[in-house]
């Protein structure tokens, strides 16, 4: 491994850091834009399951998945090691796929749509996770929460769509 797959950004790695940190927070702010306009009618209204998280939840676990994210992301980005254009290009699907699922379910109030994208979301974000762990078990580490909440998000959304 090289130093900075040893001991996280360094240098310029700093800077690919505040790159990968402005590109997920702008997919975080452009997700949280669209889940605004329909958080207060349209999704209190639907029927939930009982494990639903309250509302307050979501914001902090996003945020703390995304700085992860991040994180993961320049790490890959500077470790060393085969298939970084693969893990980019799986880090760059599962970003849209998160955004497609904002879309779908906030955006059109399509539960059904948002159950298939959040099942496509979860395998690009396990097959990121999978490529990020081969070059930089710590990056492979830190998106690995970010699978668990999707798989989460995944039954939670079938449960929606199924209650309504």
């Amino acid at each position: 491994m090289d130093e900075t797959t040893q001991s996280g950004p360094v240098g310029s790695g700093w800077r690919t850091l505040a790159g990968f940190l402005v590109l997920c927070f702008a997919a975080y702010g452009l997700s949280g834009a669209v889940t605004a306009s329909s958080v207060g009618g349209w999704y209190r209204q639907l029927e939930k399951p009982g494990f639903n998280p309250p509302d307050w939840v979501f914001a902090p676990v996003w945020a703390a998945i995304f700085i992860a994210m991040a994180v993961a992301g320049a790490r890959t980005w500077h470790a060393s090691g085969p298939v970084r254009g693969l893990a980019m290009l799986a880090f760059a699907l599962q970003l849209v796929l998160n955004l497609a699922w904002t879309a779908v379910f906030f955006g059109l109030n399509a539960t059904g749509g948002s159950v298939i994208v959040n099942a496509l979301l979860l395998a690009a974000v396990a097959w990121c996770t999978l490529l990020f762990w081969r070059r930089d078990r710590i990056a492979g580490a830190l998106m690995t929460p970010y699978a668990a909440w999707t798989a989460f998000a995944l039954l939670l959304s079938f449960e929606i769509w199924r209650l309504n």
